[in-house]
């Protein structure tokens, strides 16, 4: 079972990301129903639909400039697809912001496209591409790598008085994001190009479908938000998975502060970053 994360791979990893796989769309077999898309009508009004539980939706307003609403995700997760389409519709923001690397958003953009009422590939994040496509909004990455987001990691090495060690852990954490940022940016060309869907990651699987009913899926998500806590307060974290980890909070933040210049913004972002990003944007 998966923890909520990013969509990036782990900073402490040294493994290449996976080679993109070409999948057409899925369709119904004979023997197989479809399933129920996350924007089908369910017995519930939006306002009741427990995945949208305001735990996992924080808006912060303000009186000169845009509000930024962030969505907590749990990855690939059925209530998590949900919420990401569900809430930008809700809100029509100017700018939807996606927890990842603007290298590889035009990947997302183009599994928006899909035909389907709720894209086949590409989990919340395009799903929340595919709500900001509907309405106009701008679609933007805002997590690393990006130049503000190396400067500020060098600072804070810097500052730490990270080893050697740490260091060379660090920077493999970085060039294994760039890589797969830059397979992502590769892959949307070729979705472009030909109109071939490329997946770039295998969808995490999950103990529940979209067919399931909403409070099903809120249910399992809950589940697998609290066994993650759970990790979380048991295990610290590496010395460069941590320093990696406060750098991209603190340079999200600073991004998703400067967008609120353009009007409201929502922020769809992995619920393990959802707290701190939340703290940050306060300040």
């Amino acid at each position: 079972m998966s923890a909520p994360a990013d969509s990036s791979p782990s900073p402490d990893s040294s493994e290449s990301p996976a080679e993109p796989t070409e999948r057409a769309e899925p369709t119904a077999s004979a023997d197989r129903a479809p399933e129920r898309s996350a924007d089908d009508a369910t017995d519930e009004s939006p306002g009741d639909d427990p995945r949208l539980d305001p735990e996992y939706v924080r808006t912060l307003a303000s009186p000169d400039r845009g509000d930024l609403t962030l969505v907590g995700v749990v990855h690939d997760h059925p209530a998590s697809v949900f919420r990401a389409g569900a809430v930008v519709r809700e809100r029509a923001p100017e700018t939807v912001a996606l927890e990842l690397p603007p290298l590889a958003v035009p990947l997302y953009r183009e599994y928006a496209r899909s035909d389907r009422p709720t894209p086949s590939f590409g989990g919340e994040m395009s799903a929340a591409a595919r709500a900001a496509r509907e309405s106009g909004a701008d679609v933007v990455g805002v997590d690393a790598p990006t130049r503000d987001f190396l400067a500020r990691l060098a600072r804070n090495c810097w500052r730490e008085g990270a080893s050697l060690d740490t260091l060379r852990r660090v920077a493999g954490g970085v060039a294994s994001v760039s890589r797969h940022a830059a397979v992502c940016r590769v892959a949307a060309a070729v979705a472009d190009r030909t109109g071939l869907r490329v997946e770039v990651d295998d969808p995490v699987a999950h103990d529940c479908s979209r067919a399931d009913p909403p409070r099903e899926q809120a249910r399992d998500e809950r589940r697998q938000a609290e066994r993650s806590r759970s990790l979380l307060r048991t295990f610290d974290q590496p010395e460069p998975v941590a320093l990696r980890d406060e750098t991209r909070e603190e340079s999200m933040a600073a991004r998703l502060d400067s967008l609120r210049e353009r009007g409201d913004a929502v922020a769809i972002v992995g619920l393990d970053h959802l707290d701190g990003l939340a703290t940050l944007s306060k300040k």
